[in-house]
């Protein structure tokens, strides 16, 4: 489980960076949000850069959706679901929960970016799970 639980964590952590911010310098690159990727701007409480920060929580998330995928023996539509478990449930937390508590409000505008950003989030966690055979490979016939 040890196991199991750390390279979970590596995997979201490095899916925030190779997907989740990917996904966010493209959006930048065709002028569609202001901000740049790979902020290394200092976020409370630790001064970390805002890319560190934000891969830790990728990589706090990575444990809970990986270990929801193999408790539930989720074998079928692993590639959609993770694309949906980013999207779906990054967004509505931080839009519902991290937003308030940094006084930032509800902003619906922020939906379909944060979708975007999410979901390719839970493909790359999925991705990384796969080259670290976390033991969520599909059997034959179910890559729907």
């Amino acid at each position: 489980m040890a196991r199991f639980i750390l390279l979970a964590f590596i995997a979201g952590f490095l899916a925030v960076i190779c997907f989740h911010q990917a996904a966010a310098g493209l959006l930048h690159a065709f002028g569609v949000i202001p901000s740049a990727p790979y902020n290394a701007s200092a976020v409370p409480p630790f001064g970390v850069p805002a890319w560190f920060s934000a891969s830790f929580w990728g990589g706090l998330w990575g444990i809970i959706m990986l270990w929801l995928f193999s408790h539930f023996n989720v074998a079928q539509g692993q590639w959609w679901k993770a694309l949906l478990f980013g999207g779906i449930v990054l967004t509505l937390v931080a839009m519902l929960i991290v937003f308030p508590l940094k006084g930032q409000g509800i902003r619906l505008m922020v939906l379909p970016i944060g979708f975007i950003v999410n979901a390719a989030w839970g493909v790359g966690t999925l991705v990384f799970a796969r080259v670290f055979q976390l033991g969520l490979e599909q059997t034959r016939g179910s890559a729907v």
